[in-house]
């Protein structure tokens, strides 16, 4: 049966047939807001659709499924569970979970496959699956689309055999993957920020083991999150870390998103920290045990990978990459890079640290580490030692997901057209348009400015970066804008600067 595109609630038919959005297919998982983009048995032939897929794929038919802590995510879960099934599957439900102890499972399991529920950072109302096939990889843009078509088109095919199996203990062996024999030589007072969300059952918990000293912040399981979503890169709770490593004199703050596989920091004086200037702090650190290394930043991150002295110092190689966990997954595990690094949060550190997926509970301990091999070092002493660089907050102008890409290319052909003319952002020349994710306008003092369509959500994304002084990042920014507001379809930001 082919899925309706209308999900009408309170209907007899929303009961029984399954009704799907297209759009909740995106680049590189499915999300969308439930029950008003699909319903539940929408759900079960995304799962007949995804183990069709592995079939197809000659994948063995067995897979690793989790969700998330929201009061809805079990009932997901259970009619994914059911449509995998039906396809012949034999799903291994590992439990409530974070993304990166689904992945976790995979190595843990042998499991080939992954299926986990969960809306990521999305506010409460958003549902999706982040899902994959070749471990630590997840689904990319061509999975996707092959998936999509599956499901739009009702190619779900039934098959026998599939069963389901209940898995325990999944979570203490991720708990103990993670701290291993490490044991923090020095004092270190954290802040532990979980929103209220899923993390808030292992940020703690792997932080003490290691010796740190927490000091919580949200960390009470409350799925209907009473504080603010569980998203370290948004001001709201960042500024909240900032405020409670005021209040407690904690070293620095560590905050996790709604699926744990994000790491927000805030250092010891209250200075709320972009990640990708984390990245630099760790790249620098990793830089020195291993130098020679290549790390992969996406294109939203700070210029510093690539023009950094110290990092140059070790010969580091800098890539930089599309934005979003799948194609930064492919990419460092593509290139044989020791680590990504987004601006994000998602950070993928490949071995022999980890298994590069994206974990923030793995990035906390990397973090802690780092200080320990710092002994006379803060996190405010780190951050300053980086060069100084002005940057906006990752800007979002709401864009329809049925124009955004339409309307994405037409800027990107009037930035591209602005070089090629001789044209100036910020009164500086173009020296390179990098259109690999977007359009990254490259100025020729390392001064840039992005825009993208975000792939999860129904808006553009916006970064601009100067080395030289906020009011040229200010100048880059209105000159960026001016191109963006060509676009009728294009509305206000959810912030700015």
């Amino acid at each position: 049966m082919k899925p309706a595109k209308l999900v009408t609630q309170n209907s007899w038919e929303f009961l029984r047939d399954p009704m799907i959005v297209p759009t909740g297919f995106r680049e590189y998982d499915a999300r969308w807001k439930y029950p008003d983009d699909i319903n539940l048995p929408g759900i079960t032939a995304l799962g007949l659709g995804l183990g069709t897929q592995m079939h197809r794929r000659g994948i063995r038919p067995e897979i690793a499924v989790g969700n998330d802590y929201r009061d809805y995510s079990l009932s997901i879960k259970n009619a994914l569970m059911l449509g995998l099934m039906q396809a012949g599957i034999h799903v291994r439900d590992i439990g409530p979970a974070l993304s990166p102890m689904a992945y976790f499972s995979q190595f843990h399991l042998d499991v080939p496959a992954v299926a986990m529920v969960t809306a990521s950072h999305n506010p409460n109302g958003w549902t999706g699956v982040k899902m994959g096939f070749d471990r630590p990889l997840t689904h990319g843009p061509d999975e996707m689309a092959e998936l999509r078509d599956i499901v739009l088109n009702g190619e779900g095919a039934l098959r026998e055999g599939g069963r389901l199996s209940r898995v325990d203990g999944v979570r203490e062996a991720y708990l103990d993957d993670l701290v291993g024999d490490f044991h923090l030589s020095r004092p270190l007072k954290v802040v532990c920020a979980t929103g209220n969300g899923t993390a808030s059952a292992f940020a703690p918990e792997v932080l003490r083991r290691i010796g740190a000293e927490v000091v919580p912040l949200h960390t009470e399981l409350d799925y209907n999150f009473p504080n603010y979503n569980p998203n370290p890169e948004a001001l709201e709770m960042l500024h909240d870390m900032a405020r409670m490593v005021r209040e407690s004199g904690a070293d620095m703050a560590l905050g996790f998103d709604g699926d744990g596989d994000r790491c927000g920091v805030v250092d010891d004086e209250g200075e709320e920290i972009f990640a990708d200037k984390v990245g630099v702090i760790m790249a620098r650190d990793l830089a020195r045990i291993y130098p020679g290394s290549t790390f992969v930043a996406d294109v939203k991150s700070t210029g510093l990978f690539a023009s950094d002295p110290e990092l140059k110092k070790y010969d580091i190689k800098a890539d930089y990459w599309k934005t979003g966990h799948s194609h930064m997954k492919r990419r460092v595990r593509e290139i044989g890079a020791l680590a990504g690094f987004e601006k994000s949060g998602h950070y993928f550190l490949a071995g022999p640290i980890g298994r590069g997926y994206d974990c923030g509970m793995r990035v906390a301990v990397e973090i802690c580490k780092l200080m320990d091999r710092n002994p006379d070092k803060s996190m405010s002493d780190l951050r300053k030692a980086l060069p100084r660089t002005y940057a906006t907050p990752t800007m979002s102008p709401h864009c329809d997901d049925a124009v955004k890409y339409d309307v994405l290319d037409r800027i990107v052909e009037r930035l591209t057209a602005v070089a090629a003319s001789g044209g100036t952002l910020a009164g500086r020349a173009i020296a390179q348009v990098v259109t690999v994710n977007g359009a990254r306008v490259i100025l020729d003092n390392g001064a840039w400015g992005l825009v993208r369509a975000s792939s999860n959500t129904p808006n553009l994304v916006v970064v601009c970066e100067s080395p030289q002084s906020d009011a040229e990042m200010r100048a880059i920014f209105a000159d960026l804008d001016a191109v963006i507001r060509t676009e009728d379809a294009v509305g206000a930001y959810d912030q700015t600067i």
